[in-house]
């Protein structure tokens, strides 16, 4: 009886394996089949039409319409021809067989790249405009502005509508509300895209987070870079006031929001990419890429901007935040217009001044330093290093758990750029009584260094300066230094040059396309 038992539990387990194992092999993929015959005005007729066909065509496959219908959870059928479904490996391949399909795949995640800017372009200065300036006398006036990230933040101020008249006749686009998201005349627009994502992860999001509105504040920053409002009073910590403004601060904007916690998929992207064509954009932003480039027609991105160009619209997408490595750089088809990030004329400058006497400049946005009238001795990561740490490596980089608390208290505390966030550092540091933070690059990074607002006194440092400290760290008894409090200069030069951290050339589909194409100061967007 006992045998008999066990004999039906195995085979219990063998099951609920072999069904997990079968249900691992069922994947999220995309049909693409090109354009659609009908015009660029489709009757509903038409768009179910195709979408009766798309099942069809799979259920040919499959068996039935029945299952079809259950597999597909989009139908492109207004100016994109295709489809998003879970299939399994073989069907997927056999369908890529049919001689009317163009590509099928996977359908992989992208992951997202991010006020005195435009003064610096010279697009104005001192908030008057060149005479000869289209900027000055239009700023893009409406101009629609759609944007595919992670939503929009609608009571942002960059998105106010005072001063804007009727939304323009030609926009076909609707808004998706609840009870705390509202458009108005300026963000005339905004809708969300999320089956895609539910279809990789397997199961529907939460309800509470299915909107437009922004939750991780990306999107709203590339929707308001590209076409938000003047908005005088800008600062951070009290760091760069003045007026932050888009670079088209009278255009209309619209969010398509197909970006979810940790990327945003192909067939999301898709779907952002045929509603933003149906409504009526003139231009289209998006600031999401892949790691490596995929091939023209196997990526929701370059398949949706390819119908998005051929209807009229302007696609500007970044390059890419994996700098300075070559052939880096994501968004690479030629009817894109790809962007990278460089640097402007201004610094937040916050000095190390060591026990020797010698000065460093070093880059910030703390809110405080320490005083000019006291030196703190000054600790190596490597020298903090627990006794328990299992990597010593990462200690390098001041990360979480590697680091011992009695070493640090009351020190500057010198971490290596790299591994986690640099602020992550200055919390680690924080946590663990530093009274300050020097952030040293490696020599891969170089010399450029970038203002973060730390949680404590801390600068950052570039790689020469870097070596210098560890040196007279390395060959002073005591040593001691201090971090000065942040001044804001002007000026600055060389600026423009290509940030450390974006994406480079060549294209590696196509080195004969020229990438990146232009660059945006976009390394401090204030």
């Amino acid at each position: 009886m006992a045998r008999s038992i066990s004999h039906v539990l195995f085979s219990l387990v063998l099951c609920i394996l072999l069904q997990d194992h079968i249900q691992a092999l069922r994947q999220s993929y995309i049909v693409y089949l090109g354009s659609h015959s009908f015009g660029p005005n489709p009757s509903l007729v038409d768009l179910e039409s195709v979408t009766d066909s798309h099942h069809d065509f799979l259920g040919s496959y499959l068996g039935s319409i029945e299952k079809a219908k259950e597999a597909i959870f989009y139908s492109y059928n207004r100016y994109i021809n295709g489809f998003a479904a879970v299939l399994e490996e073989d069907e997927a391949a056999n369908i890529a067989k049919h001689p009317s399909v163009i590509s099928v795949f996977l359908n992989k995640r992208h992951k997202l790249h991010t006020t005195h800017s435009w003064n610096f372009l010279g697009l104005e200065r001192n908030g008057a405009f060149p005479p000869q300036s289209l900027w000055g006398k239009t700023k893009g006036e409406d101009v629609i502005i759609g944007n595919i990230d992670t939503g929009v933040w609608p009571e942002s101020k960059s998105f106010s509508d005072e001063g804007f008249g009727p939304i323009p006749e030609r926009w076909r686009g609707i808004c998706q509300t609840d009870d705390n998201f509202k458009c108005n005349r300026k963000l005339i627009g905004a809708r969300y895209f999320s089956k895609g994502y539910e279809a990789d992860i397997g199961k529907k999001l939460n309800t509470s987070i299915v909107s437009a509105r922004d939750n991780d504040g990306h999107g709203s920053h590339t929707l308001s870079t590209a076409g938000g409002n003047a908005v005088p009073g800008a600062n951070v910590f009290g760091f760069g006031n003045g007026t932050a403004s888009g670079g088209s601060p009278k255009a209309r904007v619209a969010a398509y929001k197909s970006c979810w916690p940790p990327g945003c998929s192909d067939a999301d992207i898709l779907a952002a990419f045929e509603a933003a064509i149906s409504d009526g954009v003139d231009v289209i932003t998006m600031s999401v890429g892949s790691d490596s480039p995929p091939e023209f027609f196997e990526s929701g991105i370059s398949i949706g901007s390819f119908h998005a160009v051929s209807h009229g619209i302007t696609l500007v997408a970044s390059g890419g935040n994996s700098g300075p490595i070559l052939g880096s750089v994501s968004n690479i088809e030629p009817w894109t217009l790809t962007v990278g990030a460089s640097t402007i004329d201004r610094d937040f400058v916050s000095n190390v001044i060591l026990g020797n006497g010698k000065i460093f400049k070093g880059a910030s946005l703390s809110r405080s330093g320490l005083p000019s009238n006291k030196k703190y001795p000054l600790i190596t990561s490597a020298e903090a290093l627990t006794k328990s740490a299992s990597d010593s490596v990462n200690a390098f980089f001041c990360t979480n758990d590697t680091l011992d608390a009695r070493k640090v208290k009351g020190k500057i505390l010198v971490c290596l750029r790299g591994v986690n966030s640099r602020v992550e550092k200055g919390v680690v540091a924080a946590s663990l009584g530093a009274v300050g933070m020097i952030l040293a690059n490696n020599a891969g990074q170089g010399d450029e260094i970038i203002s973060d607002p730390h949680v404590l006194p801390a600068t950052h440092v570039g790689f020469e300066t870097g070596k210098y400290i560890y040196t007279y760290i390395n060959h002073t008894k005591f040593p001691v230094a201090s971090i000065s409090r942040v001044r804001t200069k002007l000026g600055t030069k060389p600026a423009p040059i290509m940030a450390a951290f974006s994406s480079r050339g060549p294209n590696l589909l196509d080195p004969a396309i020229l990438k990146v194409q232009f660059f945006l100061d976009d390394q401090l967007d204030l």
